[in-house]
Formats: structure tokens, C-alpha cells, sequence
């Protein structure tokens, strides 16, 4: 089953609101599109007579979230599908399309933390060999790649160093 063309346009509405106020990429606003709308089709299934996304509850939120996870999906990505949620039942809300926002009070997913990769000794010497040091450029590039391995900087920190934000 598809969309009432209703939340087609309570879609669009989001969507272009999306754009003009937060100037989110286009794919951001592709994902935001996908999640809502895979929503919207998984909403209108269940409840075919009144499927109109405007009459979601807390418990049809839950219940989706529910089936996400069941279907093995990462905690990733039911997080942005719940953060998408939020975006567009918070915008309803403002709009005056709904009087209580059913996203309220759903935690996020719990994220698993990755410990960042880190070189081998083997790795680090053949980067601090890398650069030809007979040359000013080579000895500059050597002293840079000395201080950030020395320092524990990373990539990120040193081009915000770098240009001085």
C-alpha cells in the first residue's frame, strides 16, 4: 500500500522545510525520505482504514522500531530512522498538525563504541621514512608527521590546526 496523497504532501512540506531551514544535503534528505517513507508503507500495512501518518502513536513508533530490530538491521541505522521520526513529528508538531509529538520519550539505540585503529611500529616508520629530507619541503613534511604521531593528534585535529578554526 502506498501513501494518502495527505502525507504525500506532509511529506513534501517537511521536506522542502528540511531544505530551506537547516540546508541539509540532498543525501541527507534522501535518507530522510527513505526512512520516512518505508515508515509510512510499514504504517498504512498495518492500518490500512485510517493509515494516515498524522494518527501515529507512541506505541505504532515502538512497535516499528520493534520490527526494525527484529529484522536485524544495526542500531546505526534505527537511530537515524528514529531521528528522522523525531525531525518529522516534532515538525507536525509545530505546524499544529498534531497536539502530542509520539516520538517524545523513545531512547536512541545504544551504539557500540569502536577503539580507533592504530598503526604498527612497522607502519609508523615506513610513514616517518616516507618523506625525502634532502629537500626543505621533505625535512618540513617529516617534522609535521614527527610531531602528530609524538602528539597523539589525528588527521581531523590537524587540518582544524591547520586552518586555524
Amino acid at each position: 500500500m502506498s501513501l494518502a496523497e495527505s502525507d504525500s504532501r506532509l511529506l513534501d512540506a517537511f521536506f522542502d522545510a528540511l531544505w530551506l531551514e537547516d540546508g541539509l544535503s540532498p543525501n541527507t534528505l534522501e535518507s530522510y525520505r527513505s526512512d520516512l517513507t518505508q515508515f509510512g508503507a510499514w504504517f498504512v500495512k498495518r492500518n490500512p482504514a485510517d493509515g494516515s501518518l498524522a494518527a501515529v502513536t507512541r506505541a505504532d513508533l515502538l512497535e516499528f522500531l520493534a520490527h526494525r530490530v527484529s529484522g536485524r538491521i544495526k542500531a546505526s541505522t534505527t537511530s537515524r530512522e528514529l531521528s528522522s521520526l523525531r525531525r518529522f513529528y516534532g515538525f507536525l508538531l509545530r505546524q499544529g498538525r498534531i497536539q502530542t509529538d509520539p516520538s517524545l520519550n523513545i531512547d536512541m539505540p545504544r551504539l557500540s563504541r569502536h577503539l580507533p585503529v592504530s598503526l604498527t611500529e612497522t607502519e609508523v616508520e615506513a610513514l616517518l621514512n616516507a618523506p625525502d629530507i634532502t629537500q626543505p619541503l621533505g625535512l618540513r613534511d617529516r617534522t609535521m608527521l614527527e610531531m602528530l604521531y609524538a602528539s597523539g593528534l589525528r588527521v581531523s585535529n590537524w587540518s582544524i590546526w591547520r586552518s586555524g578554526k
